[in-house]
């Protein structure tokens, strides 16, 4: 009898396994095999010969970052791009959390249902989309300047996209439009898991609805929100590469370019997949790190990590 249980356990193992199988192919396929191209950080490539041709060179790209005077100042200047576009990011990560709250508290649900609506589809228009939407209402010829010009306040347009003024907040807020609604999203859920029982003895109690969201929602969703700042935190150096690619003009080029942006502008402009590969590198280690610092300080706080 026991020989029969064991053995359907290992069947049902098995199946439960071949469920995952394809997932796990998946990660294999498109997040561990494209790893073989760190390769790349240790030859001199000059495409489009093959890599066999090439000379080894060993960490020579990895020392031309800080040996290079003139690598060492972009690479400054990029990291600082970078820390700014991520601490605006992160200290303003409260907001899709309240959102989500006040969202929960619109009574008439056709027009709750309205407002998460259009909040949640600029999720899924792609950044060059975003950047035509940006084109039509601030160029030189858009809404916002025709109706200023009208009404007479520019005397001449003005140059919002071009102009590299206030451009990390800028692309913050277009950050937000975008995300906003669709991250609000796992907030609802966990909103939506909180004991109906607290919120009606409040209400007995007397409690304001002001008061209930302070005492009972907000508290609630708390470790949500911690355990997303902690995820955040250790991509704090992947801020993706679209949204700043389809923003970047020559005026504010210096301004806007994150890490990823300059990895791909190294590699597809001037031809240096060796240093941008050897940068991609240093990225992923130090996320890495990011990510187990992070997880131990869940586990200090919270008693529990995420990992």
């Amino acid at each position: 009898m026991k020989e029969f249980f064991s053995n359907k356990r290992k069947v049902r193992g098995f199946k439960e396994f071949l469920y995952i199988l394809p997932f796990l192919i998946l990660v294999l396929v498109f997040s561990y095999y494209p790893l073989y191209g760190w390769v790349y950080a240790f030859f001199d490539y000059k495409p489009p010969f093959p890599l066999s041709w090439e000379k080894f060179v060993g960490l020579k790209w990895f020392r031309s970052m800080v040996e290079n005077e003139v690598k060492l100042k972009q690479l400054l200047m990029v990291l600082r791009n970078t820390f700014a576009m991520s601490g605006i990011s992160l200290f303003f990560s409260w907001f899709p959390m309240i959102f989500a709250v006040f969202l929960n508290e619109i009574k008439c649900k056709p027009f709750q249902k309205v407002v998460q609506t259009v909040t949640t589809l600029p999720n899924f228009i792609s950044w060059v989309l975003v950047y035509s939407i940006a084109y039509s209402i601030f160029n030189s010829t858009g809404v916002v300047n025709t109706i200023g010009m009208a009404l007479g306040l520019f005397d001449t347009p003005q140059m919002f996209l071009q102009s590299a003024d206030h451009i990390w907040f800028k692309m913050w807020l277009w950050l937000t439009w975008k995300n906003a609604g669709w991250s609000a999203i796992m907030y609802l859920a966990a909103i939506s898991g909180i004991d109906e029982s607290l919120i009606e003895a409040a209400k007995v109690d007397g409690a304001s609805r002001m008061q209930i969201i302070w005492h009972i929602t907000i508290p609630s969703i708390l470790p949500t929100y911690f355990v997303l700042v902690m995820l955040n935190l250790a991509n704090f150096l992947s801020n993706g590469m679209e949204q700043y690619f389809v923003f970047q003009n020559a005026f504010n080029k210096d301004s806007i370019q994150v890490l990823d942006l300059y990895v791909y502008n190294l590699a597809m402009g001037s031809g240096g997949y060796s240093l941008s590969t050897a940068i991609s590198i240093l990225k992923s280690v130090v996320s890495i790190i990011l990510l187990c610092v992070t997880n131990k300080i869940s586990k200090l706080v919270r008693g529990e990590g995420f990992i």
